[in-house]
């Protein structure tokens, strides 16, 4: 039988994103561990916010940072709320939506998207700026100059509008959400944030069905 597929649909901007890594880091430990064999993981940016240069609303930052202190107060994730004071924030992430898909093909997802969260959240970087998602390449090991062309490239583009409409046809509830697909069918995923067994067993079920 053919392995089955679980989805992680996210984007790497997606502040409850952020707040999710430490279960989803366990998560991944465990289906490893466990699952290898029926299951492959695979990474999907759904698109949060398309592309603009125009300065965020001050009403929507305002909202964004209340989230981010909800998440902490819930979660006890760290944010650097020096971004707010600092930063020119604009509500665009689909840039950085391209960047993992650049560092796909050099085997580097996980960890471009590992560094735009911590540029982001812990060092009040903007990753909608391009020369800093191509710093991040470079601390990657990977030639920013070619990933910069990379990030406009046409193929680029197609393969994120590509990902984010096969997205938005799985049963997800907003990012991030897990989407289990195994013979044609798509079996949403139990998310819990703090208990990475929750969302185990559900995979488990799931798994044992079909």
């Amino acid at each position: 039988m053919a392995k089955a597929t679980l989805y992680y649909v996210h984007d790497p901007m997606c502040s409850w994103c952020w707040g999710y890594r430490p279960t989803w880091d366990m998560l991944q430990q465990q289906l490893q561990l466990q699952l290898a064999v029926q299951l492959n993981v695979t990474y999907l940016v759904g698109g949060l916010a398309p592309d603009s240069s125009e300065p965020m609303p001050e009403s929507m930052q305002q909202m964004l940072e209340q989230t981010w202190q909800k998440i902490s107060q819930q979660l006890g994730t760290e944010f650097n709320h020096d971004f707010w004071r600092n930063g020119k924030p604009r509500r665009s992430t689909y840039l950085a939506c391209r960047a993992t898909l650049v560092a796909r093909q050099y085997g580097q997802e996980q960890a471009m998207v590992n560094a735009i969260q911590h540029a982001y959240y812990l060092n009040a970087r903007n990753p909608s700026d391009i020369d800093i998602l191509c710093d991040l390449a470079a601390s990657l090991g990977i030639n920013a100059e070619q990933f910069k062309l990379q990030l406009s490239s046409e193929q680029i583009e197609q393969q994120l509008q590509t990902e984010i409409h096969f997205a938005r046809q799985l049963p997800i509830q907003g990012f991030p959400s897990l989407v289990l697909v195994a013979n044609n069918h798509a079996y949403p995923i139990k998310l819990d944030y703090q208990y990475w067994q929750t969302s185990l067993a559900d995979i488990q079920t799931v798994l044992a069905k079909i």
